[in-house]
């Protein structure tokens, strides 16, 4: 699974890790490590308070709008939090940190490159969010539609998203465990499993926000600490420090090259044929070449990611619009009384995770200065740090460890797992508002079911969510999943997005323009991933350069057919129904950019 854990360090590197974002994802296949008691005991702490705040939201949780949207009562600043609870996962404090370890500047300059362009994306759809919906996109999506085919087309879209991310989270958090906590894979599995199906189906929104708001507080204090504390150790002189990564890089590659050159004169004084004189030559004029403090200096420079712009330009739409069409974000949108907190909530979540990146790029050249430097925790010659596969992943946790002790430690491995919980809930919370309130509420009871009844079909479907999830991530224990993040990132960029952008600000938009050419970007997000190399050549196992399709992401290519399918499928439908669509925008636009008859979450 090493191409794997390459292939994840790659997109948090080049795309900070927002695949990631709130994904929790391949951590790689982490070496079992000694049993961390300290970091089980904080964990268990973090449960028990949790369980309680769920105990104390599930007697608020009386009506699907409690489920759903915590009753509208969530105010714009808690919002931002959760959203931001959502955003800072496992992968992105554990991911970016291993890349800027690796890489130092690309691991700023991309996550922050990437967060600039997610609240134009939000600051453009948040505030229609709110005015038109009430509990999932489909209620946007499907404002002036028909109610059939665009929540089936949205249930769909959303179920296949969830799913994809759901085996992530689980994988990840099985891996996760096992390097941190020392536990077995399957046992971290059921625990995540087990909790965030009490979390979900007795607290519903209002648990899952003040878990992933709890979460984000942890996390901010504790990457606040570890930032503190490495910079200290610098007279807090962030030239200093970048001097320090700098000077340490230099360092590896000269034993490296010293390496290098031993190796080839070695081989060398062995060789017998023309030939392995020629391959030893070659590597002696090879490694004699290498310019340690070039590479040293190389850290402070961008480029180390960016190989192919085709692929990159992919990642990054996928990631970025893949975010506004991600329905556990979008949900979150609805859980607030009006427009003016859903415009606060963006506000908050920007300023929390762009610190939250600022930290984790100080932490990550700590990880260098304090962890590649400190022989019980890295071969110092070689520059990696020791336990095998999936350890580079351990980076910001040594870190921890180097400037907080045993005790610290324990805090913030217990707080890396803790995130995966709240992402999972907010997943399984989407997914079973796709099924009970788009599927039956909607399509099956015609718009006529009771709350209680759609409240019951939702607990039954986040424990159909819990147990399947749990078996998917035993299942695909071994599987690389590196892929599934990635293409739940594409299929809400390719399907989700386009469908809602559209439907909101073009006129001309109709029910079968955004649902054919939904369908057309999902399924050719998904076709396109598996006949890609991360899938068809790694996972399938097929020869190198057999792949119908050469690039690792699928969202550039996909958006272009969702988005020109639904602007050609809607131009040609000439219906009455078509007509009616048209003429129905005006009073969508009023409401979307007014909130004139949005007055409550649960209200309209």
């Amino acid at each position: 699974m090493s191409r794997t854990l390459k292939t994840l360090l790659a997109l948090a590197g080049t795309l900070g890790a927002g695949a990631a974002l709130a994904a929790g994802a391949d951590m790689g296949t982490a070496a079992k490590q000694a049993t961390n008691w300290t970091a089980i005991a904080m964990f268990a702490l973090f449960v028990a308070g949790t369980l309680y705040i769920t105990k104390w939201a599930a007697a608020k949780t009386k009506s699907a709008a409690d489920f759903y949207t915590g009753g509208g009562g969530i105010t714009g600043f808690q919002n931002g939090l959760a959203i931001a609870g959502d955003y800072m996962s496992a992968a992105s404090f554990l991911g970016i940190s291993a890349a800027v370890m690796a890489s130092g500047y690309d691991g700023l300059i991309f996550s922050i490159g990437f967060l600039v362009g997610w609240p134009v994306i939000t600051f453009l759809m948040a505030e229609r969010l709110r005015n038109l919906g009430k509990f999932t996109f489909a209620d946007v999506a499907g404002y002036r539609f028909q109610q059939t085919p665009i929540r089936a087309f949205a249930a769909s879209g959303t179920l296949v998203v969830v799913a994809f991310y759901l085996i992530a989270q689980m994988v990840g958090a099985g891996q996760l465990i096992k390097l941190l906590f020392g536990l077995d894979y399957w046992l971290a599995v059921v625990i995540v499993g087990a909790l965030m199906m009490v979390y979900v189906l007795f607290g519903g929104m209002t648990a899952t926000t003040w878990v992933q708001i709890i979460k984000a507080v942890l996390l901010l204090s504790g990457v606040t600490f570890m930032a503190f504390m490495v910079m200290a150790q610098f007279g807090f002189s962030p030239e200093a420090l970048f001097a320090k990564g700098v000077e340490v890089k230099a360092t590896i590659a000269a034993n490296a090259k010293t390496a290098a050159v031993a190796a080839a004169a070695a081989s060398a004084a062995v060789a017998q044929t023309p030939e392995a004189v020629a391959a030893a030559a070659a590597a002696a004029s090879k490694a004699e070449a290498m310019d340690p403090a070039k590479i040293g200096q190389a850290l402070m420079a961008p480029g180390g990611f960016v190989k192919d712009p085709i692929s990159a330009i992919s990642f990054g739409m996928a990631l970025m619009f893949g975010t506004a069409g991600l329905p556990h974000i979008l949900m979150r949108f609805f859980t607030v009384p009006d427009a003016k907190e859903a415009r606060k909530s963006v506000f908050w979540a920007t300023t929390w995770i762009g610190y939250f990146y600022i930290l984790i790029f100080i932490i990550g050249f700590g990880a260098i200065t304090l962890v590649l430097t400190n022989p019980d925790f890295a071969d110092t010659a070689k520059g990696v740090i020791k336990g095998g596969a999936g350890t580079a992943n351990m980076a910001a946790v040594l870190v921890a460890k180097a400037v907080g002790g045993d005790v610290f430690y324990g805090f913030i491995s217990a707080v890396a797992f803790a995130t995966i919980l709240a992402v999972v809930a907010g997943l399984t919370l989407s997914g079973a508002s796709a099924v009970s309130h788009d599927i039956y509420a909607t399509l099956i009871k015609k718009g006529k079911a009771d709350s209680a009844a759609e409240l019951k079909v939702s607990r039954i479907t986040t424990l159909s969510l819990g147990v399947l999830a749990v078996v998917l991530g035993i299942a695909f224990e071994k599987q690389n999943i590196a892929f599934m993040v990635s293409l739940a990132f594409a299929i809400a960029a390719s399907a989700n997005f386009p469908v809602l952008f559209m439907s909101v600000l073009w006129k001309d938009c109709t029910t079968k323009g955004a649902v054919i050419g939904g369908f057309l970007g999902l399924i050719s997000s998904v076709g396109l991933t598996v006949v890609s190399p991360s899938v068809w050549e790694v996972t399938l196992g097929n020869p190198k350069g057999s792949a119908w399709f050469q690039y690792s992401s699928p969202a550039l290519f996909s958006m272009t057919i969702a988005f020109v399918g639904i602007w050609i499928f809607s131009l040609m439908d000439r219906s009455a129904q078509a007509q009616k669509e048209r003429a129905d925008f005006e009073a969508q636009q009023v409401r979307s950019e007014t909130g004139l008859g949005a007055a409550g979450a649960s209200g309209h």
